[in-house]
């Protein structure tokens, strides 16, 4: 695995990515435990988690163009909260 630095985000993008990230890593907690039994709160939780995956990806998307980072076939980017530096991650 290579890892790249291909920029940076703002602290106030790195606040709105990492909010995303604990959310989604709690929802994805919560559906693990959660029993179909309880339907209506797990319909709940996966709807909810579905939607925070896509505005996890569309803040990727968006934040990609705006700074314009390198991109690689089975790459993905990756944040270090501590300094908002974003680094293309390889295979």
């Amino acid at each position: 695995m290579t890892r790249k630095k291909v920029g940076s985000v703002t602290p106030k993008e790195r606040d709105e990515i990492q909010k995303l990230f604990k959310r989604q890593a709690g929802l994805a907690e919560l559906a693990k435990i959660i029993t179909i039994d309880n339907v209506e709160l797990y319909e709940k939780v996966v709807n909810d988690l579905g939607e925070t995956n896509m505005t996890f990806l569309d803040w990727w998307n968006s934040k990609g163009e705006k700074y314009n980072w390198e991109t690689a076939d089975n790459g993905r980017w990756q944040i270090k909260f501590e300094t908002c530096e974003i680094f293309l991650v390889t295979q």
